[in-house]
C-alpha cells in the first residue's frame, strides 16, 4: 500500500478516540455487572439463595458464579458471527441490550425463602444469560479499536482501553458496594441493599447503548466489507482453519482468569475468613483496582515500545511465584500487608499484562474473522480456567476448608502460569503484523 493510500484510509487521532471511548463505555458497564455480581456471589448469595450449611452455600455461590463464566464461549460464537459478517459495533451493542436485561433480573429474582427452589433456577439462568452477553464484548470490542487504530504505533495503547474497563469497572463496583453497605446495616445490605446495584447498571447500560449505536464501525472492516469479502459462517471458519492458533492464545487468557478468581472472587472470600470486617476486603480491592489501571498503562505503553510477549511473560512469571505467598501476606491480618499483597498479585499481575492482551489477540486472527477468533481464545479459556477454577476452588474450600484450602487453589492457578509461559514462547511476536490481511 502507497504512503498516500495509508494516509487516505487511516482514521485520524478523533475518529480513534471515538471508537476507544464507544468501547470503554460499553465495557466498563459489562464490567461493573459481571464484576458486581462476583462481590455479592462471594458474599451474599450463600445465604439467600442456598438452603445449605454456611460453608457449602457460599461453594454452591461461587460455582454460579463460575458457570456464568463457562457459558460464555456461546456467546463468543454468537457475536463473533453478528460482528465478522454485520459489524462489530452491532454485535456490541445486542450484547449490551442482553446484559442490562439479564443484570436487572437478577436483581429482581427473590430469595430462596420467598419462592423457595425457583430462586437458585432462576438465578442459574439469569446467569447464564449475563454470561452469554460477556462473551460477546472483549473480543469483538478489542478488535473494534484494534482495527481501527490499525496504522497507529500506538496500536496496543489504544487497544488497551479495552482492558481498561476492568479496573474503572472494579473501581466502580467496588466503590458502589463499599457506598451502599455505608448507607445501611449488614443485614439490610444482604436482604435487599445488594439488589439497587444491579438496578443501577442496567440503568446505566441504556447510556452505553446509544454511545455506540452513534459511532463508527471500523475502518478496517468497512473496507472488507466494501470488497465483499464477509464470510458466510466466520465463527465456524475460524475454527476450521485455525484451532491451534485458538488453543495456544487460549492458554494465556486461561491464567488471567485464574488471577481474577484468585485475588478477586475467592481473596475477597478469604480476607472475610480471616478476619478483616466490614467493607475492609472491598476496600483492599479498590485500592488494588486504581493500581491495576496504572500498571495497564504502562504495560500497554511498553508493549508498543517493546513488544507484547515480553509484556505477558513478566505477568505471567510474577503470577507463578507470587500466588502462594499472597494468602501469607493475607494471613498476616494486617491491612497494609493485605493491601500490598493485593496490589502485587491483583494490580501488578492482571493489569500489566492486560496492557498486552487486547493487542495481543486481536492481531493473531485475519480481519475475515478476527472477531470470531480473538472471541473463541479468550472465551474458551474461561471454561477451562476462569470458569473452572471457581468450580474446583468450590470444592477444594468445602474439602479442606479455608485455612487450608488456598494451598491446594494457589498450586491449582502456578499450573495455569506454567501452561500460559509456555503458549507465550511458542506464539509469533505480532507488533508489526498488517492488520488489513
Amino acid at each position: 500500500m502507497s504512503e498516500a493510500t495509508v494516509e487516505a484510509t487511516t482514521p485520524s487521532q478523533d475518529q480513534i478516540y471515538k471508537v476507544a471511548l464507544a468501547s470503554i463505555i460499553g465495557s466498563v458497564i459489562e464490567q461493573y455487572d459481571f464484576l458486581v455480581t462476583g462481590v455479592i456471589a462471594a458474599t451474599v448469595w450463600g445465604g439467600l439463595f442456598f438452603k445449605l450449611s454456611t460453608l457449602a452455600a457460599a461453594s454452591a455461590a461461587i460455582s454460579v458464579y463460575g458457570i456464568g463464566i463457562i457459558i460464555r464461549p456461546i456467546g463468543a460464537y454468537i457475536f463473533g458471527h453478528i460482528a465478522d459478517r454485520y459489524g462489530r459495533r452491532d454485535a456490541l451493542v445486542y450484547a449490551l441490550v442482553l446484559m442490562g436485561i439479564s443484570t436487572l433480573l437478577i436483581g429482581l429474582t427473590p430469595s430462596f425463602d420467598s419462592i423457595g427452589i425457583a430462586a437458585p433456577i432462576l438465578l442459574i439462568v439469569f446467569r447464564l444469560a449475563q454470561g452469554i452477553s460477556f462473551g460477546a464484548e472483549f473480543g469483538t470490542a478489542a478488535t473494534w479499536v484494534v482495527e481501527q487504530a490499525a496504522h497507529s504505533k500506538y496500536r496496543a495503547f489504544w487497544g488497551a482501553w479495552v482492558g481498561f474497563a476492568i479496573p474503572i469497572g472494579l473501581l466502580l463496583g467496588f466503590g458502589s458496594v463499599i457506598l451502599v453497605k455505608s448507607l445501611m446495616t449488614p443485614e439490610e445490605f444482604s436482604e435487599w441493599g445488594w439488589r439497587l446495584l444491579f438496578v443501577a447498571g442496567f440503568l446505566v447500560t441504556i447510556v452505553g447503548i446509544i454511545i455506540r449505536t452513534r459511532t463508527e464501525d471500523s475502518f478496517v472492516f468497512e473496507r472488507h466489507r466494501a470488497q465483499r469479502s464477509v464470510l458466510e459462517h466466520p465463527a465456524w471458519q475460524v475454527w476450521r482453519d485455525m484451532p491451534l492458533t485458538i488453543l495456544r492464545t487460549s492458554l494465556v487468557n486461561a491464567m488471567f482468569g485464574g488471577a481474577f478468581f484468585l485475588y478477586f472472587v475467592f481473596g475477597t472470600s478469604y480476607m472475610k475468613a480471616v478476619g478483616f470486617t466490614g467493607s475492609t476486603p472491598e476496600t483492599i480491592g479498590l485500592i488494588a483496582a486504581a493500581f491495576m489501571l496504572v500498571f495497564m498503562i504502562i504495560g500497554a505503553l511498553l508493549a508498543d515500545l517493546i513488544n507484547r510477549r515480553t509484556v505477558l511473560l513478566v505477568a505471567a512469571v510474577v503470577f507463578l511465584v507470587f500466588s502462594i505467598p499472597y494468602f501469607y501476606l493475607v494471613n498476616t491480618g494486617n491491612v497494609v500487608l493485605a493491601t500490598l499483597g493485593e496490589i502485587i498479585g491483583f494490580g501488578l499481575v492482571f493489569g500489566f499484562g492486560y496492557g498486552a492482551i487486547p493487542s495481543f489477540y486481536t492481531e493473531n486472527f485475519p480481519t475475515r474473522y478476527r472477531a470470531s477468533g480473538a472471541s473463541a481464545a479468550y472465551q474458551i479459556a474461561q471454561v477451562y480456567g476462569g470458569g473452572l477454577i471457581p468450580i474446583l476452588a468450590g470444592l477444594l474450600l468445602n474439602a479442606y476448608g479455608v485455612r487450608e484450602a488456598y494451598l491446594y487453589i494457589g498450586g491449582l492457578v502456578m499450573i495455569y502460569a506454567v501452561l500460559a509461559i509456555l503458549a507465550i514462547l511458542a506464539t509469533p511476536e505480532t507488533k508489526d503484523v498488517d492488520l488489513e490481511g
